[in-house]
């Protein structure tokens, strides 16, 4: 895909993530509203992948440390063939494969992740057996950045560089809120980059909301030989709903019948206006 239809498809993800998380009644909205494009710029145009062989063993592998915000990935990975897109209408029901966090019942997940702090230290692990297997397979680690108060993740971190994985890259979904609050109220972070550069990691700031920043960072790796690469991806809590945007409550706050029909022609012009765009280009 390029760049518009990258943005198209994002505008497209957030509504099917929004209807289902209203028709569930449960969801973290507000993360996954900010991951979307990081998302789309891996699933729809970075990655090597194959709906029709997930376990296919040359593929890129994708871990969402943050798994509470799976909700963009599940539709997603619908939209992609993985599984029936109907699927989506059972997310957060009782016997349902598609829970709240990612589940390895579901092909197109790896791992199952939720409990913050682990994702990195297994992307590691798949990094380094690409390495010693002599395969050119890469893993992208998705985190949050209130998770980066886990000890374990500072573990992996100095792990990836001793080992000198060029082929791990970790993306912080830097949106500066967490459930309780702004991440530098509830345990400051700062000075984020120059703490991953201290562990031995090539640090790389973006706008995580960027469609082309995104692509052109991922599609570059590794930028450095011998060094893992962490994106710090500036993002927006709640991006693309104008009313949910940095408002710490739509960390887990689903949107009412109102509310989603508001947010639903907020993106369903979003989306349009890349259309036309596209068609213009």
């Amino acid at each position: 895909m390029d760049i518009v239809a990258l943005k198209a498809k994002a505008a497209q993800i957030r509504m099917d993530l929004l209807k289902m998380i209203h028709r569930a009644k449960a969801g973290h909205t507000g993360g996954s509203l900010s991951n979307t494009d990081i998302l789309t710029a891996l699933y729809y145009r970075v990655m090597k992948i194959d709906p029709a062989n997930p376990k296919w063993e040359d593929r890129d592998r994708f871990i969402a440390s943050k798994g509470h915000s799976v909700e963009s990935l599940w539709c997603i990975l619908a939209d992609l063939g993985f599984f029936p897109k109907e699927e989506l209408k059972t997310f957060s029901q009782f016997g349902t494969r598609l829970i709240g966090h990612p589940n390895n019942k579901v092909p197109g997940i790896e791992m199952n992740t939720g409990a913050l702090g682990h994702g990195l230290s297994i992307s590691v692990g798949m990094a380094l057996a690409a390495k010693r297997e002599g395969k050119s397979y890469r893993v992208f680690c998705l985190m949050g950045d209130g998770e980066q108060a886990e000890g374990s993740v500072w573990e992996a971190a100095m792990a990836g560089a001793h080992y000198k994985l060029d082929n791990l890259v970790g993306i912080i979904d830097r949106n500066r809120l967490q459930i309780s609050g702004s991440t530098e109220e509830v345990m400051g972070l700062e000075p984020l980059e120059e703490k991953w550069t201290a562990f031995g990691w090539n640090v790389v700031s973006i706008d995580g909301n960027d469609m082309e920043a995104l692509v052109r960072t991922f599609e570059a790796v590794p930028y450095v030989p011998g060094k893992p690469t962490l994106v710090m991806a500036n993002t927006v809590k709640g991006k693309g709903v104008s009313f949910a945007e940095n408002v710490p409550h739509w960390h887990h706050h689903v949107p009412n019948d109102e509310q989603l029909e508001l947010a639903l022609a907020e993106l369903s012009a979003t989306l349009e206006s890349f259309k036309q765009e596209g068609q213009v280009r």
